[in-house]
């Protein structure tokens, strides 16, 4: 099934995880038995470690930050500056580490100095080995959570510019054609946009080609709005015959989501530097976008149908057509069987007590519900 290749949204396992493994760690620590004194300097000079290692690393981002200052933050330097360095929590968390640390150093015969000069040359060969940068599942989960995907714009702008367009009309169309042309459209339940979603982005621009069993038949009603400053911009959808295994023939308006063929240029395009794998990451990612935003659209309900989809290695000629048949069937199917079990019930004027079982309470207290 798709709805295995599409990944949903991270949860908060992640965090649970950590808390658990900090429950492990305080519990390993306290059974150890170690003075207290001891493990609480430790303690604090791990904490003043980390504190210095944030503080460097945006001394360093700060000298390149000062270059743009016009250009990335306004001319400003307390902009430049904030961006660089997350003072808020940092800077209290190392006055508070710094003072606990001073106060439980005991002398050691080591000058202060040196413990910070140890500590500050440990944190600047991670940030030059580059072991500070995040994971490629930290760097997912923000730009997801930040909405900053190629994705997530791409789903955007074919939303707004394209189907909040065209999508409230498409049931209107498919009525004029259908008065003119009874017998073709037979399943209202299929009067939607049919949208296929390639996870290889591997989009065809005349589907007959792709699939013999699709022919084109002709186009919808066209819709024409003066758009971005041009005049009377035409939107239109072509409506196809696809014929299934037993030489029966289904119509239904299809076409394919458009911005993959950007996803699919930009693998192709060495400056984009956009692999392979980024390609279908973004496309799942896409899909995934996309149906949340039209699930959410009241003007789109019931207009549409994703069907995404991912090629199987095998050559198949007629791969496509079977997947959009697998996609009009069900929906007829969906449809049949919500009429049969919604037909209007006649109830007979006598109702014997195996018709209607009521269950009375002789008391006015809220009784228990039971289940016999």
């Amino acid at each position: 099934p798709i709805t295995l290749l599409i990944p949903k949204a991270r949860g908060g396992r992640a965090q649970c995880a950590m808390y658990l493994l900090l429950a492990l760690c305080a519990t390993a620590l306290y059974l150890t038995g170690e003075p207290l004194v001891p493990t609480a300097r430790s303690i604090t000079s791990h904490f003043v470690a980390l504190q210095i290692g944030v503080l460097l690393k945006g001394t360093c981002y700060l000298a390149e930050e000062i270059f743009h200052l016009q250009s990335r933050h306004h001319g400003s330097f307390r902009r430049a500056l904030s961006a660089c360095f997350p003072l808020r929590w940092h800077a209290l968390m190392l006055l508070i580490c710094g003072s606990a640390y001073v106060a439980l150093l005991d002398g050691d015969g080591q000058p202060l100095i040196l413990h910070l000069s140890l500590t500050s040359l440990c944190q600047l060969l991670i940030l030059a080995l580059g072991l500070h940068k995040p994971s490629a599942v930290e760097i997912s989960e923000m730009s997801e959570r930040s909405k900053q995907n190629v994705a997530h714009g791409l789903a955007w702008s074919y939303y707004i510019g394209y189907l909040k367009i065209v999508l409230p009309r498409v049931k209107k169309s498919m009525e004029e054609f259908s008065r003119a042309n009874p017998n073709v459209l037979a399943y209202r339940e299929t009067w939607k946009l049919h949208i296929l979603v390639p996870l290889s982005c591997d989009v065809y621009d005349d589907l007959e080609k792709a699939d013999s069993n699709i022919k084109y038949l002709t186009d919808l009603t066209e819709t024409t709005l003066t758009r971005a400053g041009t005049k009377k911009r035409v939107y239109k959808h072509s409506l196809y015959t696809i014929r299934d295994e037993d030489k029966k023939l289904w119509h239904c308006a299809v076409e394919y989501a458009t911005p993959l063929q950007s996803l699919y240029a930009m693998s192709q395009d060495e400056c984009a530097a956009f692999s392979r794998e980024d390609r279908l990451e973004q496309a799942k990612l896409f899909y995934r976008t996309l149906e949340e935003i039209l699930k959410s659209s009241k003007e789109c309900v019931g207009t549409y149908r994703l069907i995404a989809y991912e090629e199987s290695g095998e050559a198949e000629s007629h791969f496509l057509s079977r997947e959009i048949l697998w996609h009009l069937q069900q929906q007829h199917r969906e449809e049949y069987t919500m009429y049969e079990g919604n037909q209007p019930h006649n109830p007979n004027t006598t109702l014997s007590s195996t018709e209607l079982n009521l269950q009375i309470s002789q008391s006015d207290l809220p009784q228990p519900l039971r289940s016999d």
